[in-house]
């Protein structure tokens, strides 16, 4: 068979396969938003039937034959970054057995409903069980991936290629001493009181649709549904989000919404002419935690965004208790310790992610079992944050990533910032004042900047490179840090 041949049929043979697991992710939407809840058996077999039939498309033996016929060298970049990805999802697929690879599916689509309920009764115990299921799978599978074993560094892959856990670690060291320095700093300050009263739940999410919309989110590709921890599903023609209400606290709806629009946005934003194709697909979650964390925090949180936001607040809500977009501003940006990841500001929440990147990594590795997890959390958030757990849902139990098996994904939050932090330094040095931009709410040229650098780029680089060719320069926490010690150096002056 010739190259061409032999790459023609390995794309149609991909297509198919990116074709249903697209469907696999509607089944995971589905049971998060609107399937009943008697449905969790039922969705437990069809994800394990699913799971069987795409270990079984990525692990056929005419994949390898393909690979073996094409030769890469005759290839443009994107056809490249096509083999690239085929070559390294067939090679690791090859090793997990495909009963571990149904198990696994099955138990972590019963383990999601077991830990929502869990969550909602304050349960520890009833979800430990599961847990053990899941993290005994996890282990199961690391280890058939492990070329050296380091087991949890054979789950990175899946999340953010190319990196290791030590690589992470020391970004993660050097970003906790210049967080701690700042915290000390700005909570030796008076802060701002939190916003209180009733926000209607109907008034909430139309504010948030307004402002996804605002923020270049395609609602013809789209919708918004609530489920209990918020995420972004789909791709491109139906990038799905979903948000959660708090009726004391209209944040968490605001800001849960913008930054699944920044993911979606990234979605929607991919190169049309690639779709199907490996290349053409998203490179890694630190680089897709970039786009949400940027929407959410440089654009979102901004002085200037305040000044867009607080007219359309007072419309939602009336009289909302703030007198202005400066006390909005103040307020959006209230640095306390919290015991929610997704409603911490952002000087603690990097120490959010580092607590769970430890703990997990030492689940994976056996030093840690998933019955002293509890007080292994509680401990560790003692002493990071100073306050004592008093529930789980404030604790252990607050996160679904574990419940559906997800270990190696929180420290793509961590490197999501890192990476936005990079991009933003960029993008006022190519867009000079966004903050003009931003207070009318016209961000289209900073997405636009976005989609030429990172969204239409798709997984033609690897992360740390299309970083690089997108800012100048390799990734670093040092524009991250230098943002926020501006940012909050401002909000808490001396």
């Amino acid at each position: 068979m010739s190259s061409n041949a032999a790459y023609s049929e390995l794309m149609a043979h991909t297509r198919d396969t990116a074709a249903l697991g697209q469907v696999a992710g509607l089944l995971s939407w589905d049971q998060e938003v609107m399937m009943p809840a008697n449905g969790t058996e039922q969705r437990a077999e069809q994800a394990g039937a699913m799971s069987g039939v795409l270990h079984a498309r990525r692990t056929d033996p005419k994949v390898g034959d393909w690979l073996a016929a094409i030769d890469a060298d005759a290839l443009d970049p994107v056809g490249q970054a096509n083999v690239r990805e085929i070559r390294r999802s067939f090679d690791r697929a090859g090793r997990v057995p495909a009963d571990l690879a149904r198990d696994l599916a099955s138990t972590t689509a019963r383990s999601q409903r077991i830990w929502a309920q869990a969550r909602a009764d304050e349960d520890v115990g009833a979800f430990l069980p599961t847990l053990k299921q899941v993290v005994a799978l996890t282990r199961e599978r690391a280890q058939a991936l492990a070329d050296d074993g380091n087991v949890y560094d054979a789950l990175l892959p899946d999340f953010e290629p190319g990196t290791t856990a030590d690589e992470i670690a020391t970004i993660f060291d050097r970003l906790r001493s210049g967080l701690t320095a700042l915290r000390e700093r700005v909570l030796s300050r008076p802060a701002p009181a939190r916003l209180s009263g009733d926000y209607e739940a109907d008034a909430q999410m139309a504010l948030a649709r307004e402002m996804a919309g605002a923020m270049g989110y395609d609602w013809a590709s789209g919708r918004l549904d609530l489920t209990t921890h918020p995420f972004m599903s789909g791709t491109r023609g139906d990038a799905r989000l979903t948000t959660r209400i708090d009726a004391g606290d209209p944040f968490n709806c605001l800001y849960s919404t913008i930054h699944e629009t920044g993911h979606a946005l990234y979605e929607q934003g991919l190169d049309p002419d690639l779709a199907w194709q490996p290349a053409g697909n998203s490179v890694s979650m630190g680089i897709h935690e970039s786009q949400s964390r940027l929407c959410e925090n440089q654009i979102g949180r901004s002085e200037a965004y305040a000044e867009f936001l607080f007219p359309k607040m007072h419309a939602a809500f009336g009289d909302f208790g703030l007198s202005g977009p400066g006390e909005l501003h103040a307020v959006a940006n209230r640095v306390a310790p919290g015991f929610i990841r997704t409603e911490a500001d952002e000087i603690h929440y990097n120490l959010h992610i580092m607590l769970r990147f430890d703990l997990e990594r030492a689940l994976i590795a056996g030093d840690l079992s998933v019955d002293d997890l509890e007080a292994a959390w509680n401990d560790r958030f003692h002493t990071d944050f100073g306050t004592a757990v008093k529930r789980p849902s404030n604790g252990v139990l607050q996160d679904v990533h574990w419940s559906v098996g997800l270990f190696g994904y929180f420290p793509t939050y961590a490197l999501g910032n890192v990476y936005a932090g990079c991009l933003w330094a960029a993008i006022q040095r190519d867009l000079g004042n966004t903050d003009a931009m931003v207070r009318t709410g016209d961000v289209g040229p900073i997405l636009d900047w976005l989609r030429k650098k990172i969204h239409r780029r798709g997984s033609i680089l690897m992360p740390r490179a299309l970083i690089e060719e997108a800012t100048g320069a390799a990734p670093s926490e040092t524009p991250l840090l230098a943002y926020l010690e501006e940012k909050f150096g401002d909000l808490y002056p001396d």
